[in-house]
């Protein structure tokens, strides 16, 4: 499986993002896909994950601002991103869990103040 983030860049606060994650090859026993994100200094920390069956959790930090969905026809997830802070700043990574677990590249984001 291979996984292709896109869709960081640089934005004012406030602003919005959608961050996509296209998925290739073998994804049998897909169990979650999710985003993780990590600024400068800091651990890699889950953003958003959803489930095979559709449920969806978000980090605190994220809730009521961040959306997570899927295109199955496309093999694709998104991240869509809305009322951007600066504390949001980091590479964003998309992670796909079966009996292993695979990463995207990641794509940074990175929101000015």
């Amino acid at each position: 499986v291979q996984l292709q983030a896109s869709g960081g860049g640089l934005v004012q606060a406030g602003g919005s993002l959608r961050l996509s994650c296209a998925a290739s090859g073998s994804m049998f026993s897909i169990s979650a896909v999710g985003w993780y994100r990590q600024a400068p200094g800091k651990q890699r920390e889950l953003v958003a994950i959803m489930s095979s069956g559709g449920s969806t959790n978000y980090a605190d930090s994220v809730k009521g601002r961040f959306t997570i969905s899927r295109d199955n026809a496309k093999n694709t997830v998104y991240l869509q991103m809305n009322s951007l802070r600066p504390e949001d700043t980091a590479v964003y990574y998309c992670n796909l869990q079966t009996i292993y677990t695979y990463w995207g590249q990641g794509t940074l984001v990175t929101v000015s103040s």
